[in-house]
């Protein structure tokens, strides 16, 4: 069979890779092609689009980029009709994903969407295109499954494709430390580094017993980064985020998936976010749920502190950081909660499984 995967973002190409390792086990036939990463690559699927190209985060980055948005459509719709997928499989990226699914259903190529868009939170005007075009939602957190079946969607829970990857264990971590170390997860978009990455930095003087440490992407160079850090007592390690949250006591982390990675690595944090202010006033308005963290919607209630937007300053950092480094036993049995409810493991290979089948 014939597969086409689109993603757009880091965390979208780590699960695509791992979706893809899985196809090739169970359709030793398969063709691959793909818009992603350098995970995709790694697992020898030859990419169309590199997401370098393709990630543009915050309205103001949309509306910046809209040309070359539309050129991305057009280029892709013209590759799927070259290379004549069996299937396409879309991972989260909704925006583009959303449109090219209409394309693709047009076509009669049978699409599925394996880590579905969080229309529960925000935008669910996007929930009827969702079951107008895709044919099956692979999702990743349980909860989901009762909320689009409300809709009439098919849906299917089959495992949460972190839980596998933090279960591997034994990652690289080259950084040698004698003091207890706070993580930085500032985030793999500039936009984000640009604008949480300095805030964070300012807490450091205030902690000195311990060492930080930035989870740095490859994705910006070292003078990039060096130019942030210049006037602080912090170091950087590169494509080592899950090593680094394997040895660290505690992190500031923006909010998005690294979240919840990070509660799987039971380390406690303080979830930071902040963006420009007319994207957040927009996303305000328009958000439904109480919380912005996966850790707290997935509990329902407050188990890490957010601090957004004017929060995020200093002084709340330095109090929530000493706040955490109190209250850790009872943030990691939270923790171990999340891991209960998550269960399903297997999830890149249930998926994988699921679609040569359901094809």
């Amino acid at each position: 069979m014939k597969y086409y995967i689109i993603t757009g973002e880091p965390s979208g190409d780590l699960h695509a890779a791992n979706l893809v390792f899985e196809l090739k086990k169970c359709d030793k036939n398969a063709e691959i092609r793909a818009w992603g990463g350098d995970r995709l690559i790694a697992e020898g699927v030859q990419i169309a689009k590199h997401i370098k190209d393709t990630a543009f985060m915050g309205l103001w980055s949309v509306l910046k980029n809209l040309r070359a948005i539309k050129s991305n459509l057009d280029y892709c719709k013209k590759d799927i009709i070259n290379f004549k997928p069996d299937a396409l499989v879309l991972v989260d990226y909704p925006g583009f994903n959303l449109k090219i699914a209409q394309f693709a259903k047009k076509q009669g190529i049978k699409v599925f969407y394996y880590i579905s868009p969080k229309v529960w939170a925000w935008n669910k005007s996007r929930i009827s295109k969702i079951k107008k075009f895709v044919d099956h939602l692979i999702v990743i957190f349980p909860f989901e499954v009762d909320f689009y079946k409300k809709y009439g969607m098919e849906v299917t829970y089959l495992g949460n494709p972190l839980l596998d990857e933090v279960g591997k264990g034994d990652f690289k971590f080259s950084y040698k430390s004698h003091k207890n170390i706070i993580a930085l997860l500032p985030g793999s978009r500039k936009q984000e580094i640009d604008k949480i990455l300095p805030i964070m930095l300012e807490v450091v003087e205030n902690f000195p017993n311990y060492q930080f440490v930035i989870a740095a992407t490859n994705t910006f160079s070292i003078e990039y980064y060096n130019h942030i850090i210049q006037n602080f007592e912090v170091d950087l390690v590169f494509e080592e985020t899950y090593g680094l949250l394997s040895n660290a006591d505690y992190a500031l982390v923006t909010s998005g998936t690294a979240t919840l990675e990070t509660a799987l690595f039971k380390v406690p944090q303080v979830v930071c976010y902040k963006t420009n202010w007319l994207t957040y006033s927009i996303a305000k308005s328009l958000i439904k749920i109480d919380y912005l963290s996966l850790v707290n919607i997935l509990m329902d209630k407050l188990v890490v502190k957010e601090l957004i937007q004017s929060e995020l300053n200093k002084e709340n950092l330095i109090f929530e950081l000493n706040n955490i480094i109190e209250e850790k036993e009872s943030i990691i049995k939270d923790y171990d909660k999340i891991i209960n409810l998550l269960d399903k493991k297997g999830a890149s290979k249930n998926a994988a499984q699921f679609i040569a089948k359901t094809i």
